[in-house]
């Protein structure tokens, strides 16, 4: 008599590498740990005695260094070993949060003290970002690699969304501190899973000719790529208007319109289950032309400001916001595809780190500009403004050849004078 054969234990896709797999655990722990963490901030600025005004120079003061040393951190990312890099970042943010934390908790924290805080924090993400993206980028490849991208996102968007909704939990429950004091734990955690990686599938670096050497190449490679440059100059003004019609104009509408905050939190919530959903989508779907299909769904992001200028009941609203969402994930991913299918693998964290300056440095100014705007010309016509920009950017970008032609491949490219082994660990078929 035979016995039945027992089920083998349920094994990782085989895209799901050691590395990948620690980098999305790590990602996942401070997500959970950093969206509540924002909300944490404005609270203790506002509980501290500060305004409107001060919470924004709070969030300014992260904004500024991120975009002072995105490229020194891009340059550094690929010059040394990019795991050292994001374990000694995500040991800044520990420090910096956890002192953040103790002031809230112990005493009286003065603006200035929460400024420089939140300044470090921000000069750990600008080398941060550019190390986490070249390291994710470096442990996928191959034809399942859109599909790694968008179980990354679907699980960055779902602790995001998590932590939002245990971070207000938890304010109101123990106070602010205590939520800082979670991010700060949150970072050296994801830091102690960051020291794990392994990066020796990745080829030693070439001695250069210095940081400047460096980020003229990471340049001439960012220029070289009409595709390339052209939709980070797109995203540049798209994400400004998006992030001024979100962050300014539609907590007002709510306010004026749809009956306060609560509509307001509920279309964003419905954003958070697109972003998810569209995600998820992406595991499943791949398209040829990755680019073009990518642009494409960039003209939905036009609705939202579009959806407040008439503005639409809150269920439409949501309906709109849940149609982003899922617009700009499939965006995302196959712009991440690119990213890993055509850039060298010695200078990914230069060119992203080229994206994300490209990403943030118009938003603060046109959240700034959001009230002379309204001032100026009315809030209803800036937000059409801020549709048509985003209408005509796309249809610009799609004129570029190359966006319509890029083209998926099969096999990964030779990277850095190798081809990456489909065996190598960590390497198997990648990520803001």
């Amino acid at each position: 008599m035979t016995s039945a054969a027992l089920p083998s234990p349920a094994r990782r896709p085989s895209w799901a590498g050691r590395n990948y797999s620690l980098l999305t655990a790590a990602s996942v722990v401070t997500n959970l740990g950093s969206q509540g963490a924002l909300i944490a901030a404005a609270f203790a600025v506002l509980q501290s005695g500060g305004g409107a005004g001060d919470v924004g120079l709070v969030a300014a003061a992260r904004t500024l260094p991120l975009v002072l040393f995105l490229l020194i951190g891009g340059a550094l990312a690929d010059r040394l070993p990019r795991h050292r890099v994001m374990v000694a970042a995500n040991t800044l943010n520990f420090l910096s949060q956890g002192a953040f934390a103790l002031l809230v908790l112990t005493g009286d924290p003065r603006l200035w003290q929460m400024m420089a805080l939140t300044a470090l924090g921000g000069v750990g993400q600008a080398f941060f970002g550019p190390a986490s993206e070249g390291m994710l980028m470096s442990s996928v490849n191959g034809t399942e690699a859109g599909r790694a991208f968008a179980f990354y996102r679907m699980a960055m968007h779902g602790a995001g969304i998590g932590g939002a909704a245990l971070g207000g939990a938890l304010i109101a429950a123990f106070g602010a501190g205590w939520v800082l004091a979670i991010d700060a734990a949150a970072f050296a955690v994801a830091g102690a899973l960051r020291a794990f990686l392994d990066v020796s599938h990745i080829p030693p670096r070439e001695a250069g000719g210095g940081m400047v050497s460096d980020l003229r190449e990471g340049w001439r490679e960012f220029v070289s790529r009409p595709w390339l440059w052209s939709i980070v100059v797109q995203f540049a003004v798209v994400n400004a208007v998006v992030a001024a019609a979100e962050a300014v104009y539609g907590p007002l509408v709510a306010r004026d319109e749809l009956g306060g905050p609560g509509p307001w939190g509920l279309a964003l919530a419905a954003f958070g289950a697109g972003t998810v959903g569209g995600a998820f989508l992406m595991m499943r779907w791949k398209p040829r032309r990755l680019l073009l299909a990518g642009s494409l769904c960039v003209f939905p992001l036009a609705l939202p400001s579009a959806a407040l200028a008439v503005p639409l009941p809150v269920t439409a609203l949501a309906a709109v916001m849940l149609l982003t969402g899922v617009s700009i994930e499939v965006f995302g991913v196959s712009w991440m595809t690119a990213l890993n299918q055509e850039i060298p693998e010695d200078k990914l964290s230069r060119v992203s780190a080229y994206d994300w300056l490209g990403s943030i440095a118009m938003v603060p100014l046109a959240t700034a500009l959001a009230g002379p705007a309204q001032s100026a010309v009315g809030r209803t016509s800036a937000l059409w403004g801020c549709s048509a920009l985003v209408v005509l950017l796309t249809a610009a970008v799609l004129c570029v050849p190359d966006v319509r032609r890029l083209t998926r491949r099969a096999e990964p490219a030779a990277v850095a004078g190798c081809e990456v082994s489909a065996d190598a660990e960590g390497a198997v078929g990648r990520l803001g």
